[in-house]
């Protein structure tokens, strides 16, 4: 029983990193914000999201005959923070969509992998097609937070909102569950 408690400990001390998994019926609160807050920024908050990819290939006779492909949305508390004196909710309200423009780029991974064929290019198709969503998903965060001022502006704010929401909705056939 000593040494199974052991290994239990040593194990868990292997993977620190907590994350949460997006998911439709759960929204981002400030206590999900565990980081420090990084001194010298103008910044109110920061959200650290990004997507997990993997894939595995079935090889048969020297030929990929199937291959499987995990993708997930995720967000990182001890990597995000806010100022607990400047928070709102209006700014909450900004940082979950970052998260859900994350879920977004998922959801496009999901739909563009649903595509693919097998063949003896899959794996680079996979990488490639990973290292495009990712490209997507920086160029829409950068334009999110210029558009809308880092949630300064408004009505932006409310645009993109909606066209966040409109978008999840077209993809929701290849939603996190």
């Amino acid at each position: 029983m000593r040494f199974f408690i052991i290994f239990y400990l040593f194990l868990n001390s292997l993977n620190t990193d907590v994350v949460i998994q997006w998911h439709e019926s759960v929204s981002l609160s400030w206590t999900d914000f565990r980081g420090s807050v990084e001194s010298n920024t103008d910044a109110v908050a920061v959200t650290a999201s990004g997507i997990t990819f993997s894939f595995s290939v079935k090889e048969l006779n020297d030929e990929y005959v199937s291959f499987e492909v995990k993708a997930n949305a995720h967000f990182y508390p001890d990597k995000s923070w806010y100022n607990k004196e400047k928070g709102n909710d209006h700014i909450l309200a900004h940082e979950q969509l970052h998260f859900d423009i994350t879920e977004l780029h998922v959801r496009k991974l999901r739909y563009e992998v649903s595509k693919l064929e097998i063949s003896q290019n899959i794996k680079i198709e996979l990488r490639h097609l990973h290292d495009a969503i990712n490209f997507d998903l920086a160029q829409m965060q950068h334009a999110y937070d210029s558009q809308t001022e880092n949630s300064i502006n408004y009505e932006q704010q409310l645009l993109w909102s909606e066209h966040i929401k409109k978008e999840l909705k077209k993809y929701r056939t290849f939603r996190s569950q």
